[in-house]
């Protein structure tokens, strides 16, 4: 039996991947990480497998989370058309050590040919390497799974067939599924789930054997589909994502008191009830928009709702809030100061992208483009900072990147609050019969909701089992205790619920033009 080690990872890799680690860390509140126990260990020929919805962040996220808790290494793979050019994004790809996968929709004729690419690929997994791959080819934004390539099923085969006479071989896929609550906003939160991987063997598996029947290939990657899907929101249309998320909200209104994953895994059952698409199921989904629809009107969130409060308890908690924001504003500014140019930077740079093409081909790589640009504009701002305090560089060196987390700390709890102050002045200007009317409407809505749980085996006491399951994810509150201490926690604020980004509004809609 051949003894596999793996490739051991270059300077230049393990400094990239500091760098993924560092920009994925400040632009995301929470990347919360399930069944990292099933990432096979150096040594076990792999690919890693996963849904791709966010360019090259999905990759990012992939080589954090393997490396930071099984693997030394990784092996990534990117459209050719990446490679060669003189950006800073093309630069960090080429030096981690990526390989080029040529798509035909880059090339005029549609021909293409990575024969080459493949025996690459094939020598680094009998080497013991991890290899991450992408099977919907492409990354789009799109509420929906793309259709799967057949590139790791033949990668497979290829793999299987080199090693046929070595009974003891094994190669795993292992599928994984990243969610994001919102894939281009700062500091929103982030859930990478892994699954249990498909172990193959060349004496169990003789289908993959070359040569091989086409529907031995076919049936693995669905079988690979499913597994990803199973873990994703995978939706034909964003009008049933949307839905699917405020049933969830409505069926268990914990926030942050359930854990990220079990709010996906509600969500995902929702959405598959709604994709059925029955008569009862319909007008629920309609139902649950046109509440939704006056949510938004008024700028109020459900909670506001649920909870109805009275107008002198308003007022006393308008003062608050107002009073609290100003304070954590008035903390934050000398830091702020020093975000502007990043702010600014990332702005122009996403605006400028953005008009380059439609929806669904540019609003995927709105992270990516917001993680590169601010990390060399934040860059320059720590050393240039740091130039013009010479007498004391020493100290403005470690000073600045401190202050300007803390600055950041402080601004989120600063915008939570002034959040908090603009919704109960909204509640104020809506009125209270409008709001018994609006109540009236979710209490129904609740009930049908809890009818639908129960139909699809969701628990019937959602608020007695999701606080109870689960642990201390990372970013999950339980307890008052833990809920206070959280809130002045240096490492990240105390969320209310999943769907917070750093904005005076709650994200519920997405956009969507004709080429959907």
């Amino acid at each position: 039996m051949k003894r596999r080690t793996g490739s051991d990872p270059t300077w230049s890799y393990i400094f990239i991947r500091w760098l993924f680690k560092f920009v994925l860390k400040i632009f995301y509140g929470t990347i919360v990480v399930e069944n990292a126990c099933l990432i096979p260990p150096d040594g076990c020929s792999c690919i890693v497998s996963a849904n791709h919805s966010n360019s090259l962040t999905d990759a990012f996220c992939d080589v954090i989370v393997c490396i930071s808790q099984r693997r030394k290494l990784l092996r990534l793979t990117a459209k050719s058309t990446q490679f060669g050019r003189r950006t800073f994004t093309s630069w960090l790809i080429e030096n981690a050590g990526t390989v080029p996968i040529m798509r035909p929709k880059d090339f005029p004729d549609g021909k293409v040919d990575n024969t080459e690419i493949m025996k690459k690929l094939a020598e680094a997994l009998d080497m013991g390497d991890a290899v991450c791959m992408f099977p919907e080819g492409m990354s789009r934004y799109h509420p929906r799974i793309a259709p799967m390539k057949t590139g790791i099923a033949r990668l497979v085969s290829d793999v299987l067939t080199k090693n046929q006479d070595d009974p003891n071989f094994e190669i795993y896929v292992l599928t994984c599924s990243i969610t994001y609550m919102h894939r281009q906003h700062f500091r929103s939160d982030v859930l990478v789930t892994f699954h249990r991987p498909f172990v193959l063997r060349p004496q169990d598996n003789p289908e993959l054997i070359a040569p091989v029947d086409y529907s031995a290939i076919k049936s693995l990657m669905t079988e690979i589909h499913d597994s990803i899907s199973s873990g994703a929101l995978d939706a034909p249309k964003w009008d049933l994502y949307r839905s699917a998320k405020l049933a969830a909200r409505i069926y268990a209104p914990l926030g942050t008191q359930m854990s990220l994953g079990d709010h996906v895994r509600v969500t995902h059952e929702f959405l598959e009830a709604f994709k059925e698409a029955r008569p009862e199921r319909n007008s629920l989904h309609d139902d649950l928009r046109v509440y939704q629809d006056q949510l938004v009107k008024w700028g109020i969130k459900d909670d506001r709702i649920i909870r109805p409060l009275s107008r002198h308890i308003i007022s006393y908690r308008i003062v608050i809030r107002f009073i609290w924001a100003s304070i954590l504003t008035t903390l934050s500014a000398p830091g702020l100061m020093l975000w502007l140019p990043i702010f600014i930077t990332t702005y122009i740079a996403v605006r400028n992208f953005t008009k380059t093409g439609p929806i669904f081909d540019t609003w995927d790589e709105i992270a990516q483009y917001k993680l590169v640009y601010g990390l060399v504009s934040g860059v320059c701002v720590w050393l240039g900072a740091t130039l013009l305090t010479l007498p004391v560089a020493p100290v403005t060196f470690f000073l600045i990147p401190v202050l300007m987390w803390m600055s950041l700390r402080w601004f989120e709890d600063a915008v939570s609050s002034f959040r908090a102050f603009l919704s109960l002045l909204r509640l104020l200007r809506v009125g209270k019969p409008a709001l018994k009317d609006m109540a009236a409407k979710r209490a129904s809505l609740h009930t049908r909701i809890m009818a639908l749980a129960n139909e699809i085996g969701l628990p019937a006491e959602p608020e007695v089992h999701f606080i109870g399951s689960g642990g201390k994810e990372k970013g999950r509150v339980v307890g008052p205790w833990q809920s206070s201490t959280k809130y002045f926690s240096l490492r990240r604020r105390r969320k209310r619920d999943w769907n917070e980004t750093l904005r005076l509004y709650d994200k519920v809609d997405y956009p969507v033009d004709d080429s959907q």
